[in-house]
């Protein structure tokens, strides 16, 4: 195991966290049209930093040294891990970065398209952080070392209701990201925003049968049972800020200017979805590897015994 490429591997995570709570903070903000031209600022390198213009400039200059972290990161492990698809991993993951900074630079050239070409820039902003994370899992010492396979006779399956819970925390994302850039429509904010809040309770009901599914069939399985808590534990505290998120933006509905409540509570709310979508990326990779269903191993074992 190579611990200094893990290490930076969760550097990358960190700030590509912050990375993407750059980006809340420019929509929250409505700082999105701030700076007009691309891949300059006012024709600089540096704008003038007013109003605005320091939310938009600061999430580029987050997402170019989240390209630059990336850079070294696809390189170090091109170099430093000779397993063939950990190598492809890295260089997905620059390719991701590429084509996330290119989609920014589009959403500012076009904003008659800013609100579908933004939808997009945040689903590929998600599915980057899938793959770091995936990185630096992969480059772990709990993932390199030798785990058990367990056997899943439970139904549902531990992998269905992992893959299930991803799928269900991805789409919560695309519909938040959906409603926050005003693609449900604006008059009136509990239609907008219900899609996303009913899916909300598709998210909690995943987060629970994981953790009794683990609880009842896997509780020595200390890997699983740790990120089924951790899971349990951001999903509950991401449907109260949730709350709290909503109840500001309808605060917010007459005020002039976003108000500093409103811009911070969901900015968190955002980031705690990216940490849910993490984990539950985390917890996916587990359950696929120490699990495996019953089935296809007493098969195995009735072919062995009958020669």
């Amino acid at each position: 195991m190579n611990s200094g490429l893990h290490r930076f591997a969760q550097f990358t995570v960190i700030c590509t966290v912050l990375l993407l709570a750059a980006g809340a903070m420019v929509t929250s903000t409505d700082a999105g049209d701030s700076v007009p031209d691309w891949p300059l600022a006012y024709g600089a390198l540096v704008p003038p930093l007013v109003g605005n213009i320091v939310y938009e400039y600061s999430h580029r200059v987050a997402g170019a040294s989240v390209g630059f972290l990336t850079i070294i990161l696809a390189v170090w492990i091109w170099r430093a891990d000779a397993r063939p698809w950990m190598r492809k991993l890295g260089w997905l993951a620059l390719s991701a970065v590429i084509a996330q900074g290119l989609l920014g630079g589009l959403r500012v050239l076009n904003p008659h398209l800013s609100g579908p070409i933004a939808l997009v820039h945040t689903c590929l902003a998600q599915l980057f952080l899938c793959t770091v994370v995936s990185i630096a899992v992969f480059t772990g010492r709990d993932w390199q070392q030798d785990l058990p396979e367990l056997e899943d006779a439970g139904s549902p399956r531990l992998r269905s209701l992992a893959l299930l819970a991803f799928a269900a925390t991805f789409l919560q994302l695309i519909l938040g990201a959906a409603f926050r850039h005003k693609l449900f429509g604006t008059e009136k904010v509990l239609a907008a925003i219900s899609p996303h809040a009913m899916n909300a309770f598709w998210v909690l009901a995943m987060s629970i049968l994981i953790s009794r599914a683990v609880r009842t069939r896997f509780a020595p399985a200390a890997p699983l049972r740790k990120y089924a808590r951790l899971l349990s534990g951001i999903v509950g505290a991401q449907i109260v800020l949730g709350l709290v998120a909503y109840m500001t933006v309808v605060a917010a509905r007459t005020a002039p200017q976003p108000p500093v409540p409103m811009i911070w509570a969901t900015v968190l709310h955002l980031v705690l979805g990216a940490l849910t979508l993490a984990c539950t990326v985390v917890f996916t990779l587990y359950a696929f590897r120490m699990t495996r269903a019953e089935a296809p191993a007493a098969a195995s074992r009735a072919v062995t015994e009958s020669r």
